[in-house]
């Protein structure tokens, strides 16, 4: 029986020829991450969420350098403008640029997303990883408590905390955390789980390892894929979150630049001057799209049947 050939098979077969004949004569050495390097590399979609991520990074950087106002002071005489070679983005119902407070909001969506994730990966990963480590009434005990907790809806947890706490940057990163903590939990928990029983951990406690020793030093780094995908879809939930509590008063207000809260400063003007809630909503979609992009990526990229 002849042996099928497909187009894609003759597309990698004519890749490594060309990688075979450019590392001719050197001594080529790999590394998985060099390997999900490559991989990444090939995902174009991938690629183009990373380096729009990047952009925008670098923007919320240099923000204060570039913006052409400032961001919190108004200018009654210009209410309202449509975009013009004066103000790129037009004004909002004050006067004020919206270009720049969406440049300057970046410094605010993103640091925030990313302590909030950050956090939960902290406080969740680290229960989820005993959990898993431990086994038996340790585990049984951390996710009947965290089973808790995710019965209620991570938004209706994450406004019930604000409600609670109080509007502020320190509260809403709280109640995020708060909201999130089974997730990222369970994300942990599983990642130790699936290379608990392997041959090298079983070496290493045979060796004398403390318990330690074995979930930081031989369990995490080869848990590290699994988590790693879910940092980026996190961050990008943990944006629209924000986002979300904002556009509802209890999040950042005004006079912050804050995205969510631009929304909900020019939400009675959607029909008369749309333009107001247009960039902003543009800029969420883009940085979560970004981000869920560079995720996918990412998880192609870590998955060793995916070559």
């Amino acid at each position: 029986m002849a042996k099928l050939y497909t187009p894609a098979m003759a597309k990698v077969d004519k890749r490594k020829a060309k990688e075979a004949a450019r590392n001719k004569g050197k001594v080529v050495r790999s590394t998985p991450a060099m390997e999900a390097w490559k991989r990444l590399k090939r995902n174009k979609l991938a690629i183009v969420g990373m380096l729009v991520l990047a952009f925008i990074i670098l923007i919320a950087i240099i923000g204060p350098w570039i913006a052409p106002y400032d961001y919190a002071e108004p200018d009654y005489d210009h209410r309202l403008e449509t975009p013009s070679s004066t103000h790129w983005l037009g004004t909002d119902s004050t006067g004020r640029d919206i270009l720049s407070r969406l440049i300057m909001g970046a410094r605010i969506s993103l640091p925030i997303g990313f302590l909030c994730v950050i956090a939960a990966f902290a406080i969740g990963g680290t229960l989820g990883a005993l959990a898993a480590f431990y086994g038996g009434k340790v585990d049984m005990i951390i996710m009947r408590i965290l089973d808790i907790f995710q019965s209620i809806p991570p938004m209706l947890m994450a406004i019930a905390v604000v409600a609670v706490l109080g509007k502020g940057v320190i509260n809403l990163v709280i109640s995020i955390v708060i909201s999130s903590l089974p997730a990222r939990a369970r994300i942990v928990r599983a990642s130790i789980l699936t290379v608990k029983r392997n041959d090298y951990i079983e070496s290493a406690r045979a060796m004398g390892a403390s318990s330690g020793r074995q979930l930081i030093k031989y369990m995490l780094p080869n848990a590290l894929g699994p988590i790693l995908t879910s940092f980026t879809f996190s961050v990008a939930t943990a944006i629209l979150t924000i986002s979300s509590l904002s556009y509802l008063g209890l999040g950042i207000s005004e006079p912050s630049p804050e995205w969510g809260a631009m929304l909900s400063g020019g939400k009675t003007l959607i029909r008369t001057y749309p333009h107001v809630l247009l960039f902003p909503g543009l800029a969420i979609m883009i940085t979560v799209l970004a981000l869920n992009l560079f995720g996918d990526g990412i998880r192609d990229a870590l998955d060793p049947r995916l070559k």
